[in-house]
């Protein structure tokens, strides 16, 4: 695991945001076990093969997780939005998501990479 990964999700100034972005970070490393991390564009940027598989972005409201070459994937329409070469997902305070479907989308989408 990348220090400055570490860093980001350490200093994010609401507790809940931490909690998300610290989940989705165990999400890629049990889906992509190879997973290079390092912080770009100021986020927490995920890569298989040198390619972007997923990233991390934090706003006041939200912390977003988007997943890369998503084009085989059935993905739940009312969760995942964006164009066909990324699909994000926004979670706000209170939000949940189920683990195990998120490691198995991210695990597919990651195969070709």
């Amino acid at each position: 695991m990348n220090q400055e990964v570490t860093d980001f999700i350490a200093t994010l100034k609401e507790p809940w945001q931490e909690e998300l972005a610290a989940s989705l970070r165990k999400v890629v490393h049990e889906a992509i076990p190879d997973v290079h991390e390092r912080i770009q564009y100021k986020k927490p940027h995920f890569l298989k093969n040198g390619k972007y598989a997923a990233v991390i972005s934090t706003s006041k409201a939200a912390v977003s997780f988007t997943i890369f070459n998503p084009s085989l994937l059935d993905l739940p329409g009312e969760i995942f939005a964006g164009p066909p070469e990324r699909k994000t997902m926004k979670l706000q305070k209170g939000d949940t998501f189920e683990f195990e479907q998120l490691v198995s989308l991210v695990r597919q989408a990651s195969a070709t990479l």
